[in-house]
């Protein structure tokens, strides 16, 4: 009886070596799609909007699946659509409040597929897919600005809840007063500029002991963290 050879399973570095050159590719595609969604948001007449909103409520449904929030996200369309609708009215009439809740889905469309991309793929696989087109120092500031994205967001609802304990007059039924909306920009935007700028000289520090830049070609380690 002639046994059959058995096949030798790939282990070591050769196969992670092969789950970081797939995930690379993924995250390749994964740039490609939102970058082509987000130039149709734009470039696409209205009639044709339907088939984004579909395809968008694809990756909506996949973002919400690996538990990713996209509730500043909302939040952000939603004072968008009444700041919009209510500059269209006052000058223009009800006669083009359809068309300026047109824009406002274009600007929503054109967000989303970039959430999706910054929740779904790491930043050292979009530093590393970048890189193949911008220098790397250029690929490594877009990758950790995509990924400050969920810090932000975390950030910006810590800073609001201890903002509404103290007493600020934020809150959802008070911001319908525009005399409260400075009162929203120094009690929450300007801390959450401040922790940003904070992280981001952390961030550059870090870099440049690790000694980021010194050599020609950069090298993108394999991702450490465990697949979700």
């Amino acid at each position: 009886m002639r046994v059959k050879p058995r096949t030798p399973v790939v282990t070591g570095k050769w196969h992670r070596l092969g789950n970081v050159l797939s995930e690379t590719h993924a995250c390749a595609l994964a740039l490609l799609l939102s970058i082509l969604l987000s130039s149709g948001a734009f470039l696409l007449p209205s009639s044709a909007l339907w088939m984004l909103v579909v395809v968008n409520g694809g990756l909506v449904a996949h973002g919400l699946l690996l538990k990713n929030k996209i509730g500043v996200l909302l939040r952000l369309a939603a004072v968008q659509f009444v700041t919009t609708m209510g500059l269209y009215y006052l000058f223009h009439g009800e006669s083009q409040l359809l068309e300026g809740a047109v824009v406002v889905l274009r600007v929503l469309l054109a967000m989303l597929p970039g959430w999706w991309l910054s929740s779904t793929q790491r930043p050292e696989r979009l530093g590393e897919v970048l890189s193949w087109g911008l220098p790397h120092q250029w690929a490594f500031v877009i990758a950790a600005s995509l990924s400050l994205l969920p810090f932000m967001s975390r950030e910006l609802k810590e800073i609001y809840q201890i903002q509404c304990m103290r007493g600020a007059r934020i809150t959802p039924k008070a911001l319908r007063n525009p005399q409260n909306w400075p009162e929203f920009i120094y009690c929450v935007l300007f801390p959450l500029l401040i922790q940003l700028l904070k992280l981001s000289k952390q961030m550059a520090i870090s870099a440049q002991l690790r000694h980021f830049g010194d050599d020609v070609k950069a090298t993108h380690w394999p991702s450490t963290r465990d697949s979700k």
